[in-house]
């Protein structure tokens, strides 16, 4: 169902098992419902998409008050998010299953890891997705966290679908070598499809995904190679984002004010 109301929007990190049940249900309408996603932990009586990470990120849910029915119907956004203490903890990050993140595990700098990012269809394209940036912009102040960086999808898994935004990508979005993390040699997938003088950049770039849009509109960066998820249906780069190389437009973009 559409929504009709104005939104009455409250950001907050989860504290219960039914708030993080709530995005476990948002995940699965999303990723696997929507986008023909999979894992082993699914749960598809209850509706909740899961893995063995939850319980040791924080999930970031955005709620709106003014939408009918319990919990799990007003959480209409989540974010998961994983320190380098708590990575620490568990023994790794998350998209280490695909990159090799020594280059910023060595870096010595405080790290967040960002991951099953997803809006309800109806709070798209509006002002939803600020409000979840600028509650993860309080997070990053909050820790002093000066790189942040994760997985983002594709949805579908044929490469020669995508060579034009993923060469679109590796060609003018690469990281620095400093940030530049890459994809396992065991599923590594060149990114550089097209050589960029036969690129057509602009429906190139008409095809990246809205999210990875807005971290190449922070100033982040993509990984080397992308990594073929089949039983999540996407295919997946890696960004990075360096707060200190953010400019003074950026870093507005990136505090509550902006």
């Amino acid at each position: 169902m559409t929504q009709t109301a104005a939104p009455q929007f409250e950001t907050r990190l989860a504290a219960s098992e039914e708030e993080l049940r709530a995005a476990q249900h948002l995940r699965y309408k999303v990723f696997v419902e929507e986008l023909g996603g999979s894992g082993a932990m699914v749960d598809h009586e209850a509706e909740l998409e899961r893995d063995r990470f939850d319980p040791h990120f924080d999930h970031l849910l955005l709620i709106d008050h003014a939408r009918a029915g319990a919990l799990r119907e007003q959480v209409v956004g989540v974010y998961r998010l994983l320190t380098d203490d708590a990575a620490a903890r568990i023994g790794q990050f998350y998209s280490a299953d695909e990159y090799d993140l020594s280059k910023l595990t060595g870096s010595g700098r405080k790290l967040l890891e960002l991951g099953r990012s997803c809006l309800h269809a109806d709070y798209r394209g509006g002002a939803a997705m600020m409000h979840m940036w600028a509650a993860l912009a309080d997070y990053v102040t909050e820790r002093g966290i000066e790189v942040l960086f994760g997985v983002a999808s594709f949805h579908g898994t044929d490469v020669e679908a995508l060579a034009g935004p993923l060469s679109a990508l590796h060609a003018r979005h690469l990281a620095p070598e400093a940030l530049r993390v890459r994809a396992l040699e065991d599923s590594f997938q060149r990114m550089d499809l097209i050589p960029e003088a036969e690129l057509d950049r602009v429906a190139a770039m008409r095809a990246v995904p809205a999210l990875i849009k807005g971290y190449l509109k922070l100033g982040g960066f993509v990984g080397e190679g992308a990594y073929i998820d089949y039983a999540f249906n996407t295919v997946d780069v890696c960004l990075v984002l360096d707060t200190q190389l953010l400019n003074e437009k950026q870093s507005r973009l990136f505090r509550r004010e902006g």
